[in-house]
C-alpha cells in the first residue's frame, strides 16, 4: 500500500463518482445501454492511436481473446450499462447501497472460485467500511435505511456488483504474453475492443424492443466526452493498476469511497453544505481500509 498505489485505487472512485452524477443528470437524454455503448465508443477512438498493433495477429491478443472476451463482457458491457438501467427504475441512494455490498461480493467471489482466503482482518474492515457508505445514503439517521424498499433496478445493481466482482478478479490472473498487460493502453484497449462489440449488442436490442431516442445537445455531448474519458479510460487504466498492486479484495475497500465522493460533490454542485456525517462517514471508510490491508 504505497501513496501511489492509495492515490491510484482513490482517483477511480472519484470519476466513478462523478460518472454517477452525470449519468443520473443525461438518463432523459439518451437511453442507459445506449449510453454504456456510446461512452466505451468514444473511449475506443480515444485508445486505438495509442495501442492500435495490439490487434495485429502476433500481439497475444488473439490467442488470449476468450480471456478478453469475458472481461470485456464483464467489465465493459455489463457493469455500467446495468447501473445506468438500475437508476431508471431505482432511486441513487438504493443503487449506492446496493453497490456498497462490494467488499463482501469481492470476498465471496475470490473464496469461491479463486481460492482465495479471507481474513479476519477483511471481514472487520468490511463492516467498518459498508458502515461509513451507509451513515452517508441514510443521512447520519439509521433509521431512514428501514424506508427502501428493494426494486427492479436493485436486482440490476446487485448483478452489476457480482460482475464487477469477477472482473477484478480476472484482472490478477497471469497472461501469456505478458507485453500485453506491460502496456496499460494496450491491456484496456484489448478489453474495451470486446467491450464495445457487447455493449453494441446490448445496444441495438435496446433500440428493438423500446422506443428508444436521443436527444442531441451540448449538454450530452459534453457529458459523453467526461463519461468516456474520465470515468472510462483514466479511471478503469488507475483501478486496473491498483487491483495489480493491492489485490482485489483490498482494492473493494477504496470502491466505497465512491458514494462517499458522490455526496460531497452533490453538495458541491447542489450548494448544499457538508454535514458532520460526512467526516463520520469517510472516518469509517478510511479505518475499513486501513484494518483490511494490515498484514497479519
Amino acid at each position: 500500500m504505497t501513496p501511489y498505489t492509495i492515490f491510484l485505487l482513490t482517483l477511480a472512485p472519484l470519476l466513478w463518482a462523478g460518472n454517477a452524477i452525470v449519468g443520473r443528470l443525461v438518463h432523459e437524454m439518451v437511453p442507459p445501454i445506449t449510453l454504456n455503448f456510446l461512452r466505451w465508443g468514444i473511449a475506443f477512438l480515444i485508445l486505438l492511436p495509442l495501442a492500435g498493433p495490439v490487434f495485429r495477429r502476433d500481439s497475444g491478443l488473439w490467442q488470449n481473446w476468450r480471456r478478453f472476451a469475458l472481461l470485456g463482457l464483464l467489465g465493459i458491457g455489463m457493469y455500467n450499462a446495468l447501473q445506468y438501467l438500475a437508476l431508471k427504475s431505482s432511486t441513487p441512494i438504493n443503487v449506492t447501497l446496493v453497490a456498497a455490498g462490494m467488499p463482501v461480493w469481492m470476498m465471496l467471489t475470490g473464496w469461491m472460485f479463486f481460492s482465495a482466503k479471507v481474513s479476519r482482518q477483511q471481514i472487520m474492515g468490511a463492516a467498518l467500511s459498508i458502515a461509513g457508505v451507509l451513515l452517508v445514503l441514510a443521512r447520519g439517521k439509521f433509521q431512514h435505511l428501514l424506508e427502501l424498499r428493494l426494486v427492479a433496478g436493485d436486482i440490476f445493481m446487485i448483478l452489476a456488483t457480482i460482475a464487477w466482482s469477477i472482473y477484478s478478479w480476472l484482472l490478477t490472473r497471469p497472461l501469456e504474453p505478458a507485453a500485453i498487460r506491460s502496456q496499460w493502453a494496450s491491456f484496456l484497449l484489448a478489453q474495451v475492443g470486446f467491450g464495445v462489440i457487447w455493449s453494441g449488442v446490448f445496444a441495438a436490442g435496446e433500440w428493438a424492443v423500446t422506443d428508444a431516442h436521443i436527444e442531441w445537445s451540448w449538454t450530452l455531448a459534453a457529458a459523453l466526452a467526461y463519461v468516456a474519458i474520465g470515468p472510462a479510460v483514466i479511471a478503469f487504466r488507475c483501478w486496473g493498476a491498483g487491483v495489480q498492486r493491492a489485490g482485489p479484495s483490498v482494492a473493494a475497500f477504496f470502491s466505497n469511497l465512491t458514494p462517499l465522493f458522490a455526496a460531497l460533490m452533490s453538495s458541491a454542485f447542489l450548494g448544499e453544505a457538508p454535514q458532520l456525517y460526512h467526516g463520520a462517514a469517510f472516518l469509517l471508510i478510511v479505518g475499513g481500509i486501513v484494518v483490511s490491508s494490515r498484514r497479519t
